[in-house]
């Protein structure tokens, strides 16, 4: 334990700037607010080098808290808007198109063919060959309307 109260400013600095680097490189977003307590603690350490690590630690746990918590409330006050929202939901990039019954909906129950896939599709009972509107998206199932030409 000794090796503790060796800890200088850089340690904090260096710890810091890996937790962000492995915030890049894995999904999640902790590693940044850890990594940002780091440097500050760091900073901190730097004008005050007398700091006990005992107070270096609990500085460091006090600010990850705090950076975690402000970041959570920044995102659920601003969140994040892309440009592609329905990237990675490849359901919900068919909503408003028209696709053409390849088996008749039975029992609420059918298949549609789109492009290469075939996808389960719920809505009224219908004929196949008849045309369908995909208004909504539940897991893989399509929710589809009869098309009014």
């Amino acid at each position: 334990m000794s090796w503790l109260s060796q800890i200088d400013y850089w340690h904090w600095l260096v710890l810091g700037i890996v937790l962000v680097v492995l915030e890049v490189l894995s999904p999640g977003v902790y590693f940044l607010w850890l990594g940002i307590a780091a440097i500050v603690v760091g900073g901190i350490l730097y004008g005050l080098p007398d700091m006990t690590w005992q107070m270096q630690l609990v500085l460091f746990a006090v600010f990850s808290v705090v950076s975690i918590a402000l970041a959570r409330i920044l995102l659920q006050r601003h969140p994040i808007e892309s440009d592609e929202p329905a990237l990675n939901r490849r359901g919900e990039q068919y909503i408003g198109r028209v696709l053409t019954l390849s088996e008749p909906i039975e029992n609420g129950v059918g298949r549609v063919k789109v492009d290469d896939t075939i996808w389960r599709v719920e809505g009224p009972d219908c004929p196949a060959g008849t045309r369908v509107r995909v208004v909504g998206v539940d897991g893989v199932v399509f929710q589809v309307e009869p098309e009014n030409d």
